[in-house]
C-alpha cells in the first residue's frame, strides 16, 4: 500500500487547494458577490470534493477539521486573489486554468487516498473523480449555474482517463512521483485540449 503522508502527496494536496480557491475566488467576482459570498465559494470549491470522498470513507473529522492550515491555505489564497483582482481578471482564461489543474491536482489527491484506505483501483478511481469534481459542483450549484461535470465538456472523464493512467504507470513501474506529475500535467493538458478543439461527449437527444 502507498503511503498518502508523504511530502509529494501533501505538495499535490496544498497546489490542489490553492487552484481551486483561486477558481473559486474568480467565479464569485464575477458574480459580483460580496467579500463573504466570494470567500464562502472560495472555501466550498476548494474543500467540498475532498470532504465528501472523506464522508464517503468514514475518514472523519474530514481532512480540514483536522488540520487548520487547509482552511488558512484556503483564507489567504482567497484574500490574495480578491487584492489582486485588477491585475488577474485581465487574463481571459485565468479562470479556466486554474479550474483544470485544480482538477488534475485533487483528482491525485483523492486517489492516493483511496490507496491509503486499501480500497480497489476502480473505487479509487472514483474517489479520485469526486475529489476533483464535487467542489466545482457545489460551487456551480450555489452560483445558479449548470456544473460543468453535467455539461457536454470533458470533466469527469478527465479524471478516469487520469486514474486509469495512473494505475497503467504504476503497472509498468514507473517512478511513483513521475507516475503522478504526469498525471496531473495529463488531465490539465487533456482539459485544455478539449476547450480548444470543441472536443466533447456525444449529446443524446430525448
Amino acid at each position: 500500500m502507498e503511503n498518502y503522508n508523504i511530502s509529494t502527496s501533501e505538495v499535490i494536496e496544498v497546489l490542489g487547494t490553492i487552484a481551486f480557491a483561486i477558481s473559486g475566488t474568480f467565479n464569485a467576482m464575477q458574480r459580483k458577490l460580496d467579500p463573504f459570498g466570494v470567500l464562502i465559494i472560495a472555501f466550498v470549491t476548494a474543500i467540498g470534493g475532498g470532504t465528501v470522498r472523506d464522508l464517503l470513507i468514514g475518514d472523519t473529522p474530514v481532512a480540514w477539521m483536522r488540520d487548520m492550515q487547509t482552511c488558512l491555505i484556503v483564507l489567504f489564497t482567497a484574500l490574495g486573489t480578491m487584492f489582486f483582482k485588477t491585475h488577474v481578471q485581465k487574463l481571459k482564461i485565468t479562470l479556466f486554468l486554474f479550474d483544470s489543474l485544480g482538477l488534475g491536482l485533487f483528482t491525485m489527491v483523492g486517489i492516493l487516498k483511496g490507496m491509503a484506505f486499501g480500497l480497489n483501483p476502480g473505487i479509487c478511481i472514483a474517489l479520485g473523480t469526486i475529489t476533483g469534481c464535487f467542489g466545482g459542483i457545489i460551487r456551480d450549484t450555489l452560483l445558479n449555474t449548470i456544473p460543468l461535470v453535467f455539461r457536454r465538456e470533458i470533466y469527469a472523464t478527465a479524471c478516469i482517463l487520469g486514474g486509469l493512467l495512473y494505475y497503467l504507470l504504476i503497472e509498468i513501474n514507473v517512478e511513483s512521483v513521475v507516475a503522478k506529475l504526469a498525471v496531473v500535467a495529463f488531465i490539465f493538458v487533456l482539459r485544455i485540449v478539449a476547450v480548444k478543439f470543441k472536443l466533447s461527449l456525444p449529446k443524446f437527444d430525448y
